[in-house]
């Protein structure tokens, strides 16, 4: 296996890495996911020794977050490694990586849509609170939320066994979504679901921002956790700002290469780190960190 084949964030780019520009960059994205999965391991462990966080809703979604994170981070760096050592992988194999990228990318933005209502109700209908945000109602809505998730794409699943000869599935590939999950319609309908999602987790910040906003100054006796939810959501919609990335990347890269045309793989690396490593840093720091309870 020769790492210095095509960085696997080029898709196929004619240059290639030297042999230590692909080791450093491979221990860097190594080393940042076993940081990042470090410190998520040490708050779940956390969780874990607290019986009192189990009934909390909160801390119940926040967790939910912090292993989707793990996932989607081990997932994207398996990606990545996989890239320069072995290129290209079977059809089948590819699937699975993808499929779970997806579903943790998109897992994401409606997790935070969730946590930011949980700040509302318990800012502006703190009375109600206990009997709204139950565990049990937690439990549902995360299960809701995956529904949501896996739906689009195991429908671009069944039309890819559908439309594809059993021999597509053996066959070794460079592992991207749309050399698996081919055709125009497919790629409409993700973008549609994309822009739907966006546009609905967008709605929900912004209505739960107002409304702890006004809770801050009408009501003294919650103003300083009305403060602090508000900060929350606006960290919240930092972090949907980050997952928006992902979508706008392509472009991005595509402006990028026409003002630096020589330095194609660098682009696509700290696209890379931006888009798939960095943004995992900020849940810890949004309720890990700031969180004198947790």
């Amino acid at each position: 296996m020769n790492l210095s084949q095509t960085n696997g964030t080029a898709g196929g780019s004619a240059r290639r890495d030297s042999l230590l520009t692909a080791l450093l960059k491979n221990l860097m994205v190594t080393c940042l996911c076993l940081l990042i999965n470090y410190v998520n391991g040490v708050q779940i462990h956390t969780f874990r020794k607290h019986q009192e966080l189990y009934e909390d809703p909160r801390y119940i979604l926040f967790i939910h977050m912090v292993v989707n994170d793990a996932v989607q981070l081990s997932t994207t760096t398996a990606l990545f490694v996989l890239s320069y050592t072995l290129y290209r992988i079977q059809v089948s194999v590819c699937c699975v990586f993808i499929l779970l990228a997806v579903f943790t990318t998109r897992n994401t933005p409606l997790n935070l849509a969730a946590m930011a209502l949980e700040c509302y109700v318990a800012v502006c209908r703190p009375l109600r609170h206990a009997q709204i945000c139950t565990a049990r109602r937690t439990l549902l809505l995360i299960a809701l939320i995956w529904l949501l998730c896996v739906t689009p794409d195991v429908t671009d699943l069944f039309f890819t066994l559908a439309t594809e000869p059993l021999s597509f599935f053996h066959q070794s590939v460079f592992c991207l979504r749309s050399n698996i999950f081919k055709g125009p319609v497919l790629a409409r309908k993700r973008t549609a679901f994309d822009v739907l999602y966006f546009c609905c987790v967008f709605l929900t910040l912004l209505f739960t921002y107002l409304k702890v906003l006004f809770a801050a100054r009408a009501l003294s006796t919650q103003r300083t956790s009305a403060q602090k939810a508000r900060k929350t959501i606006l960290l919240h919609g930092a972090q949907l700002f980050m997952c928006l990335l992902s979508y706008v990347s392509p472009s991005a890269e595509v402006l990028l290469q026409l003002i630096f045309p020589g330095q194609i793989l660098e682009i696509r690396f700290a696209n890379f780190l931006i888009v798939y490593v960095l943004p995992r840093c900020l849940s810890p720091i949004i309720y890990g960190f700031r969180d004198r309870k947790f």
